[in-house]
C-alpha cells in the first residue's frame, strides 16, 4: 500500500468539491454550510422561504464563499426533482449532499394529529429518500464518488424523557433517518459513496424556540455532561470529516454531537 503523503489539512480541504445543503437557510444548515464553504466547496443552499435564503447566502458570500440558493420545499415529489435538477445544472455535479431539512410538531400521542404525522414523516424521512435517490443516480453513481451527510437526532435513539417533549413523530422520523443511513451506507459503498449521519442534541434555533420559552435554559444544561447547549460552531468539525477526504474509509456511521447526553444512562 501507497503511504499518503497529504497533509491533515489537505485531507480537510474541500477546494473545487460541490455541495448542496438543505434546509441551508438557517441555524443547523447554514453551520454546516459556512464549514464547507469556508473550506473551499462550492455551496447551493435550499429551503423554502426567498428572504432567508437570500440574506443566508448575502452572509456567506461575505466570509469569501462562492453562495447560490434555490427555492424548494422538499416534502414536494415536485420541487425535489427541479431541486435536484437545477442544483445540477447550476454546479455540474454534486459532490456532498446535505440532508439537513424537516420539521416537529408537538402534541400528546393519543391526540396527534395524522396531518401533523404526514408533515413531519414526509419532509422528514420520505424527501431526504427522494433527494438522495435523485442525486445518486444522475450524479454521485455515475461518477463513483459521493460524500452524503444526513441530519438526524438524539431524539433518533431514545424516547423522551418524560414531562418534556411530546414529538413522536419527530423522533419517528429521525429514527428512520438513522437506519436509512446505515442501509444506503452498505448498498452505496461500491460506488465510492460514504453516507454517515449527524445527531445533534439541543441547539437553540427557530425551530426549538418554543422548547426554549416552555424549560429553564439551567436546567436544560444541568442534564448535559458538559452543561451547555450547542453553539454555531458545534456541527463543523463533525460535519467536515463526513464531507472530506479525512473521512473518506467513515460510512455508516451515527455521530451524536450533545455535549454527552446520549452517553448518559
Amino acid at each position: 500500500m501507497e503511504k499518503s503523503t497529504r497533509s491533515v489539512q489537505q485531507l480537510f480541504d474541500l477546494d473545487g468539491k460541490t455541495a448542496l445543503v438543505t434546509g441551508g437557510s438557517r441555524g443547523l444548515g447554514l453551520q454546516i454550510a459556512e464549514a464547507l464553504g469556508e473550506q473551499g466547496a462550492r455551496v447551493v443552499l435550499s429551503a423554502r422561504k426567498f428572504d432567508e435564503l437570500e440574506q443566508a447566502t448575502a452572509h456567506l458570500r461575505a466570509r469569501g464563499i462562492e453562495a447560490h440558493w434555490i427555492a424548494a420545499n422538499v416534502a414536494h415529489d415536485e420541487d425535489i426533482a427541479q431541486l435536484a435538477d437545477k442544483a445540477l445544472a447550476r454546479l455540474g455535479h454534486v459532490d456532498i449532499l446535505v440532508n439537513n431539512a424537516g420539521a416537529a410538531w408537538g402534541a400528546p400521542a393519543e391526540d396527534y394529529p395524522v396531518e401533523a404525522w404526514d408533515k413531519v414523516m414526509n419532509l422528514n424521512i420520505r424527501g431526504l429518500f427522494l433527494l438522495t435517490q435523485r442525486i445518486g443516480k444522475l450524479s454521485m453513481i455515475p461518477r463513483r464518488y459521493g460524500r452524503i451527510i444526513n441530519v438526524a437526532s438524539i431524539s433518533g435513539l431514545a424516547g423522551n424523557v418524560p414531562g418534556t417533549m411530546e414529538t413522536i413523530a419527530y423522533n419517528t422520523s429521525k429514527g428512520a433517518v438513522v437506519n436509512f443511513t446505515r442501509t444506503l451506507a452498505s448498498e452505496w459503498g461500491e460506488h465510492g459513496i460514504t453516507v454517515n449521519a449527524l445527531a445533534p442534541g439541543f441547539f437553540p434555533s427557530k425551530m426549538t424556540q418554543a422548547s426554549l420559552d416552555r424549560w429553564d435554559v439551567d436546567k436544560m444544561c444541568a442534564r448535559v455532561p458538559l452543561r451547555r447547549l450547542g453553539d454555531d460552531e458545534d456541527l463543523k468539525g463533525a460535519a467536515l470529516l463526513f464531507a472530506s477526504d479525512a473521512g473518506k474509509h467513515v460510512t455508516g456511521q451515527i455521530l451524536a454531537v450533545d455535549g454527552g447526553v446520549s452517553a448518559v444512562v
